[in-house]
């Protein structure tokens, strides 16, 4: 430990002079906001923020197509399913009829055999 100097004040703040030197010169070493290649950068990033904007709107354009076609599907196989119900009730009625008309004739029969007795 013979080679350790306790830092003083005046050593501290000529390295935090030094360090903001430093800082500065970083600072000033940076291109400015006019410097072609600050210019390309913030071109390809408006362009890839324009990119991601027309993904954006093809996707919600596709979504609203999707949900529009789902809509149209739902739409007929609601109709399907009525036209079947109704079809259903027709034919439920026919039978109905028809079992009422075989009914009514084995009964006219029935009285007629009475009658010839």
């Amino acid at each position: 430990m013979r080679g350790f100097k306790e830092p003083g004040f005046a050593d501290r703040q000529k390295a935090a002079q030094q360090a903001r030197q430093g800082i500065l010169q970083k600072f000033k070493a940076q291109p400015g906001p006019d410097d072609p290649e600050v210019v390309k950068r913030r071109q390809e990033r408006e362009a890839a923020a324009a990119r991601r904007e027309q993904q954006r709107l093809e996707r919600e354009a596709a979504k609203a197509e999707q949900k529009r076609i789902e809509e149209e599907t739902k739409a007929a196989e609601s109709e399907r399913l009525a036209r079947e119900a109704e079809e259903a009730a027709a034919r439920a009625a026919d039978l109905e009829a028809e079992q009422k008309a075989k009914r009514d004739a084995r009964y006219a029969a029935r009285k007629a055999r009475g009658k010839k007795k």
